[in-house]
C-alpha cells in the first residue's frame, strides 16, 4: 500500500466519520477523558461501521474494511487521533499509539462468503476478516479481567523511549495475555530492554469501557435435534469458543441462540493452538418457525367451526397413533398438546410454564408417547440419569482460570419442554433439587473460590424457562387405598410436595381395563410387525410432520382473554380456595391462576384461535380441578374421572355428545362459583 492510497483512505474515513456522526461520538467519548482525575496509557474509543455506506464512498476503503480489518482498524486509529489533536479533544493522548480503536460492525453483506456454518467452519489457518455465525449458547465463564493495554519504558536513561508514551501495547484480536504484557520486549530505537510501567495498566479502571472478559461456548443448533432422542446423526458436532470483550460481557445467555459477528484468530498458547472468534456484534435470533397450516387440519378447521371443542379433541384422539390406538390416553395426548402450544422461544417472550406429572402403571407407553411428543417441540431435551439436570463446572481451558458454566438438560431446553421420564427411581436429594427449582424458575450453582482462583465462593442463579414433562408409577398397595381420601391418586414415592410444584397431574386410568390393554398389545405387535402402517378406521388422519406444523402454527399466536373467559377462572380461584379450605383445610396458592390462565391460552392457541373464549376457560378449569382432586381429594365440583373426554369421541355421536357433557359441567362450574364465591367477577382483579 503506497503513500497515495494511504491517504486516499484517510480522506475516505474522514468523509465518512462525518457523515455517521463518527466524530460527534468521538468528541462526546473524550469529554470524560479531560477529568484530571484519570490517568491512563490508552484510550479505548468504539467506532461502528456500517459496511453499505463505506462502500459508498470508497469501494477500495469497503473492501479493506471487509477483509483486513486490522489495516483498516490501523488507518481509523490514525484519523482519530489527528482529529483529537486538531480539534483539541484532550490533553491527555500524546501519541497515536495511545488510541485504542475498535470496530464495531453493523452488519455483514448477505453473500455465502461472509456466513460461517458451524458444522462445516474450517480448522486450517485463514484470513482474519469478520464473519457471521449462528449458534446455541452451551456453556460460558464467569466475567474476568483482560490486559487492554500497557505502557513500556526503556531502561536505556539516555533512550528518547525511557520517557513518554512511545511503546504502547494494546490487545489484538486472537493475541493472549502474553502477546500484550511480557519481559522480553525491547526498544525499536536502542534495542534496550523494556520493562513495564504497571502504574498505566489497563485493566478494570475504565469507566466508559471496561476491560472484561468472558468465554461463550456456541454450538449448531442442529445438534440439539439429538437431544431430543431422535435417530442418532452420523455427523459431529464440535462446539466454537467465542470471545466476549468489554461491553459485550453478559449480553448473552446459556440456552439462547445467537446471531454473532466476529473475526476468526488463531490463538497460540503453547504447545497448543486453538480455533477461537473475537466478537464483534452479538444479537439474539428470532427461532425460524412454519405459519403454514397443513390442508387435513385446515379442513378440520372448517367442519368443527360450530363447536369450540371439537377441534382439539380429534387433534387429541388421532394423535401419537404411532405410539397407542385411537382412543386411548386421549387426556394425556390432549395435555402434551397443550404444553406443546405453550411453550416459545422468542425474544421478549413470558414464558409460560405447562409442567405435566403423569402416574400411570403404563409407565413404558407413557414413556414412548412423551418421547414421541418431544419431537414436535421446537426445542426439546430427554434428560438422561447420567447426565448433568441443571449445570456443570469446569476449569476454562483457555488460560483464564475462570469458571465454565456447562449447561445441564433444563438450560438447554430453554423455551421448550425438559422430559425427566420416570421420577419414581430418582433419590430424594434429586426429586427435592427438581421441586426447588419448579417453585422458583431457577437453579443455583455454587463456585468454590479456592478451585478457581477466587477470594471468595460465589452462587449463581440462572433462571429455568422450561416445561418439564415426567410420570411416576402409580402405587397399589391395598393398606394405603382403604384410608385414602376420596378421588385421591396413588403415586408411589412421590411426595406430595413435589406434586404440588408440579401444578398439572394426570392419572392414567383406562375407563375400559382389559379391553385397553389387548387394543394397546395388538397395536403395538403391529407396529413392531409393519411400522407405520394403521388399520383403524378413522375419518381423519394425519403424518406426524402434519402435527409438528399444528404445533409451530398455534406456538406463534399471539392470544388475548376475553372478559367472560377471565371472569371464570378468577371465580373458579376464589370458590376451589374457600371450598377446599372449608373442606380439607388445604390452601390453593396463588400459581394455580397463573396454571389456569396458561392452560385457557394453550387451548385457545391449538384450536388456532387468538381470543380466549369462555369454553377455553372451562377446559383450564376442569384440568385444574381434576389435577387438585388427585392431590387432596374430590369437592362439591364433582367430576367424572375423565373431565375432558368424559366419553369416546371415536363414536358416531361421540362429538356431540361430548358437547353436551361438557356443556353440563360448564353449568356445574358456574353453580359452583356462585355457592362459594357469589360475585367473583366484580370485585376480583389480580391475585
Amino acid at each position: 500500500m503506497d503513500m497515495a492510497d494511504v491517504l486516499s483512505f484517510k480522506e475516505s474515513i474522514v468523509v465518512y466519520l462525518d457523515r455517521s456522526g463518527g466524530f460527534k461520538k468521538l468528541e462526546d467519548d473524550c469529554r470524560p477523558l479531560n477529568d484530571p482525575q484519570r490517568t491512563e496509557a490508552v484510550y479505548k474509543f468504539c467506532i461502528r461501521v456500517n459496511p453499505s455506506d463505506v462502500m459508498e464512498i470508497d469501494p477500495l476503503l469497503g473492501d479493506l474494511v471487509l477483509h483486513n480489518p486490522l489495516k483498516a482498524t490501523y488507518l481509523f486509529q490514525t484519523v482519530c487521533f489527528l482529529a483529537i489533536k486538531t480539534l483539541s479533544l484532550t490533553e491527555k493522548i500524546c501519541t497515536e499509539s495511545q488510541v485504542n480503536v475498535t470496530l464495531n460492525f453493523t452488519h455483514l453483506p448477505p453473500f455465502p462468503e461472509y456466513m460461517l456454518d458451524l458444522c462445516k467452519f474450517p480448522r486450517v489457518y485463514g484470513p482474519m476478516r469478520p464473519v457471521c455465525m449462528e449458534g446455541f449458547v452451551i456453556a460460558m465463564t464467569r466475567v474476568t479481567k483482560y490486559t487492554q493495554g500497557a505502557r513500556f519504558l526503556c531502561v536505556n536513561d539516555d533512550c528518547p523511549c525511557s520517557t513518554g508514551f512511545h511503546h504502547i501495547r494494546v490487545h489484538t484480536p486472537g493475541a493472549t495475555e502474553s502477546a500484550t504484557v511480557r519481559n522480553d520486549f525491547t526498544c525499536m530505537v536502542c534495542s534496550s530492554q523494556l520493562k513495564e510501567d504497571m502504574k498505566f495498566r489497563v485493566l478494570g479502571v475504565h469507566v466508559l469501557f471496561g476491560t472484561d472478559k468472558q468465554l461463550v461456548e456456541l454450538i449448531h443448533p442442529k445438534a440439539l435435534e439429538a437431544l431430543k432422542g431422535n435417530q442418532q446423526s452420523p455427523l459431529r458436532y464440535q462446539s466454537v469458543t467465542v470471545f466476549l470483550r468489554d461491553e459485550l460481557c453478559n449480553s448473552m445467555r446459556i440456552g439462547q441462540l445467537y446471531s454473532v459477528l466476529g473475526i476468526p484468530a488463531l490463538v497460540h498458547q503453547w504447545p497448543n493452538i486453538t480455533w477461537n472468534v473475537e466478537a464483534n456484534n452479538v444479537q439474539q435470533s428470532e427461532p425460524k418457525s412454519c405459519s403454514k397450516l397443513p390442508t387435513k387440519f385446515r379442513e378440520l378447521l372448517n367442519g368443527t367451526a360450530s363447536s369450540a371443542w371439537r377441534f382439539s379433541a380429534i387433534a387429541a384422539h388421532c394423535f401419537g397413533l404411532e405410539v397407542a390406538p385411537p382412543g386411548l390416553y386421549n387426556t394425556v395426548k390432549f395435555i402434551l398438546l397443550l404444553s406443546l402450544v405453550q411453550t416459545n422461544t422468542s425474544i421478549n417472550y413470558t414464558f409460560q410454564y405447562l409442567n405435566v406429572l403423569v402416574v400411570t402403571s403404563e409407565t413404558l407407553i407413557m414413556d414412548r408417547l412423551m418421547a414421541h411428543s418431544l419431537r414436535l417441540a421446537f426445542r426439546g431435551v430427554r434428560h438422561q440419569a447420567s447426565g448433568e439436570m441443571f449445570a456443570s463446572l469446569s476449569r476454562d481451558e483457555h488460560g483464564a482460570g475462570a469458571a465454565n458454566i456447562h449447561a445441564g438438560s433444563a438450560l438447554l431446553a430453554t423455551g421448550g419442554i425438559c422430559m425427566l421420564g420416570d421420577i419414581s427411581c430418582y433419590k430424594k436429594d434429586k426429586l427435592d433439587h427438581i421441586q426447588s427449582v419448579l417453585e422458583s424458575h431457577t437453579a443455583s450453582v455454587f463456585i468454590p473460590g479456592k478451585k478457581f482462583g477466587e477470594d471468595a465462593d460465589q452462587m449463581l442463579s440462572l433462571p429455568v424457562q422450561c416445561s418439564f414433562w415426567a410420570l411416576t408409577e402409580s402405587s397399589q398397595r391395598s393398606g394405603k387405598l382403604d384410608s385414602a381420601v376420596l378421588g385421591t391418586a396413588e403415586m408411589g414415592p412421590v411426595p406430595l410436595q413435589f406434586s404440588e410444584a408440579f401444578g398439572l397431574i394426570i392419572e392414567c386410568k383406562e375407563r375400559v381395563g382389559q379391553q385397553a390393554q389387548l387394543a394397546q398389545t395388538l397395536h403395538t405387535l403391529q407396529q413392531a410387525v409393519h411400522p407405520g402402517l394403521l388399520n383403524y378406521p378413522l375419518r381423519w388422519e394425519f403424518s406426524t410432520q402434519d402435527y409438528a406444523e399444528l404445533v409451530s402454527c398455534a406456538r406463534d399466536l399471539q392470544v388475548e382473554l376475553l372478559p367472560a373467559a377471565k371472569a371464570l377462572i378468577h371465580g373458579y380461584y376464589m370458590a376451589s380456595r374457600r371450598a377446599r379450605t372449608q373442606s380439607h383445610g388445604v390452601k390453593i396458592s396463588a400459581a394455580s391462576i397463573k396454571l389456569l390462565i396458561s392452560l385457557a391460552e394453550a387451548h385457545c392457541k391449538l384450536c388456532l384461535r387468538t381470543e380466549v373464549l369462555e369454553e377455553d376457560a372451562v377446559i383450564a378449569v376442569l384440568l385444574c380441578e381434576n389435577a387438585v382432586t388427585l392431590k387432596h381429594g374430590a369437592s362439591t365440583l364433582f367430576l367424572p374421572p375423565e373431565p375432558v373426554f368424559p366419553c369416546d369421541v371415536g363414536e358416531a355421536d361421540g362429538l356431540h355428545k361430548r358437547d353436551i357433557m361438557l356443556d353440563e359441567l360448564h353449568q356445574n362450574i358456574l353453580r359452583f362459583i356462585y355457592t362459594y364465591a357469589p360475585g367473583a367477577d366484580t370485585y376480583i382483579t389480580e391475585e
